[in-house]
């Protein structure tokens, strides 16, 4: 299959500097229908400009933008898109039924304000003023909002902040749901446990480039260490101290050992206790796959300043 199949927006060799920072150093990313991309990165990796060029706020440098084969600036191609940025200024005075009525109308086949406000979850509050709303209440409305126009692409900037465990599990769903139709999403987050949950795709960025991209299990699967959990009578300062393990600690009844020679460390522990259970062997997560990616670019980066300064 091509790459470029099923594109909804791509950037090609995307460059982008503000005064002497380099904020995208030509960068390629395409987004398809039907699935969710997470953007991950540190702050300062370029993820808002790269964001920000495909929805025509700012110009590239050089490299090239599209927006539905269209230049992001123009209004045929941004008709199609929805965006929940992470900070939102609306009319505090106006009802939620008001803003999602006034928002759908700028669209040219909208959702009705009942079915945004169910697929956000804010039935409940369309008659109540947007400004006396809760932080977790006022980003369920932006979604709606973003969802409102039926966007065949869509851009959600930390979403889930100030939600509770229940309203973001809703919006999961809802967000599920808008994959499931066949549109795209393109979530930027610091919980990574919801990209973990969500993305079909993750791309991880530093410095202006994409350091790695591809599913969730791919980026797992490059990080060497694993994760043995049981429950045993050995102590812990003497399993710390076995050449297979790399890390050490207890969780309650358990002990969690790190390690990349799991079948060594496995076989030692069942030899040294006959009465271990509770035994469970699990890959990395996703957070712990962003932290060694984005440290191994530190360290990259760090040795290439100093042949540079050589």
């Amino acid at each position: 299959m091509n790459r470029d199949e099923g594109a909804l927006a791509r950037l090609r060799g995307a460059s982008k500097s503000y005064g002497a920072l380099r904020a995208l150093d030509g960068i390629d990313l395409t987004l398809r229908g039907g699935e969710l991309l997470a953007l991950l990165g540190p702050n300062g990796a370029g993820k808002t400009t790269a964001i920000g060029l495909l929805l025509g706020l700012i110009r590239a440098d050089a490299g090239q933008v599209e927006l539905f084969g269209m230049d992001p600036q123009r209004i045929e191609a941004r008709r199609n898109i929805g965006v929940m940025l992470q900070d939102a200024q609306l009319p505090a005075t106006l009802r939620v039924g008001e803003l999602i009525r006034l928002t759908a109308s700028y669209y040219p086949t909208p959702r009705s304000v009942a079915e945004s406000a169910e697929l956000a979850g804010v039935t409940d509050l369309l008659a109540r003023p947007y400004g006396k709303l809760s932080g977790g209440q006022q980003r369920r409305v932006q979604f709606a909002l973003a969802l409102c126009g039926r966007p065949k692409l869509l851009f959600l900037d930390e979403p889930t902040v100030g939600m509770d465990i229940e309203a973001r599990q809703k919006l999961w769903q809802a967000i599920r749901h808008l994959v499931a139709e066949g549109n795209a999403v393109v979530l930027t987050t610091h919980y990574l446990e919801e990209a973990e949950a969500l993305a079909n795709r993750v791309c991880v960025m530093a410095r202006g480039k994409v350091i790695s991209e591809g599913s969730v299990d791919a980026l797992r699967a490059r990080i060497a260490l694993k994760r043995v959990w049981c429950s045993t009578r050995l102590p812990l300062s003497e399993v710390a101290a076995w050449p297979e393990v790399a890390e050490a600690r207890s969780d309650g009844e358990r002990l969690c050992l790190s390690t990349e020679h799991v079948e060594l460390l496995v076989r030692r522990l069942l030899t040294q206790d006959a009465s271990l259970f509770a035994l469970e062997v699990r890959a990395a997560g996703l957070a712990e796959a962003f932290t060694e990616l984005t440290r191994d670019d530190n360290i990259a980066s760090h040795r290439s300043a100093l042949q540079d300064a050589a």
